[in-house]
């Protein structure tokens, strides 16, 4: 049965929402969320509809259904914050660009962290690019996709301890072991359905891609810096793979978000507990 693995740290009236990976949990998002918290933002990290549980919960849910998680997560974060950046890992970063576009209004900024429209990293083998050609969710789910080394992790160490805890711990805290064809089908889904908005978004937005992504080529940072619609902060990182909130760079991942959001409030990190009443930037 899925657990609920989301956390909230609280903090002053600038919140950052992160969204976990595809098939990941939001404890992959806990050293980016607790290096945040000490400069004085809120953060909340939940968990996407279907995660952190079994492969056929993942199976029986929706890209439509992660994004209500992460819609929730969003409505209740800016109970308590006058401005919000949507963040997120990967897949966690598409369903932030589509929280932008739907909720201009609520969403002051977004930080998009490893972003992965296609997955066309150098990892990937040659026959999951055919994926594309498949049309139907049931036959999707006949397929299923293993994570294999280097797990989108560039240091061996962090890799090694990830995978121990795979083992010991179980997908609440690690993720599944593998991804279901039905929710790279449903992902495809969503990318569409993103395609489709990313020129409305006109809020400001930081880019973190690695420059040896294993699983999503540059090309999904650019392709997102060239089609939004608001002006973009592209940083690239030089020594890590997929996963750049647990792998070797994840302190410059908080660091590039902290000045981002700093830029973006005109409030320095010590006063970020006293933002009041600039839930318009967005609109500028």
């Amino acid at each position: 049965m899925a657990t609920d693995a989301s956390f909230k740290i609280k903090g002053g009236k600038v919140g950052i929402l992160l969204l976990h990976r595809l098939c990941g949990t939001p404890v992959e998002m806990r050293f980016v969320a607790s290096g945040l918290a000490k400069q004085g933002y809120t953060v909340h990290c939940p968990t996407l509809a279907g995660h952190c549980g079994s492969e056929t919960e993942l199976k029986a849910t929706s890209w439509t259904d992660w994004y209500r998680s992460a819609e929730m997560a969003l409505d209740e974060l800016r109970q308590e914050c006058d401005v919000v950046i949507a963040g997120g890992l990967s897949a966690g970063a598409v369903l932030a660009v589509l929280l932008a576009a739907k909720n201009p209004t609520k969403v002051n900024g977004t930080a998009l962290l490893a972003p992965t429209l296609w997955l066309n990293g150098w990892m990937i083998p040659w026959y999951a690019r055919l994926f594309p050609l498949v049309r139907f969710k049931w036959f999707a789910n006949l397929m299923s996709f293993p994570h294999h080394d280097p797990h989108g992790i560039k240091d061996e160490r962090i890799r090694d301890f990830i995978q121990r805890a795979r083992v010991s711990r179980g997908t609440s805290e690690t993720g599944n072991p593998s991804t279901p064809g039905g929710a790279v089908f449903e992902h495809r889904r969503m990318v569409s359905a993103v395609r489709k908005l990313v020129s409305y978004v006109r809020q400001p937005t930081l880019i973190v891609h690695p420059l040896e992504d294993d699983y999503a080529a540059m090309s999904n940072a650019t392709y997102l810096r060239d089609s939004l619609g608001g002006p973009v902060d592209l940083e690239v990182l030089d020594d890590c793979y997929h996963i750049v909130t647990v792998d070797r760079q994840r302190h410059l991942v908080v660091d590039a978000i902290d000045r981002f959001v700093a830029n973006l409030t005109g409030v320095t990190a010590e006063a970020h507990s006293d933002v009041r009443a600039l839930s318009t930037v967005s609109a500028a």
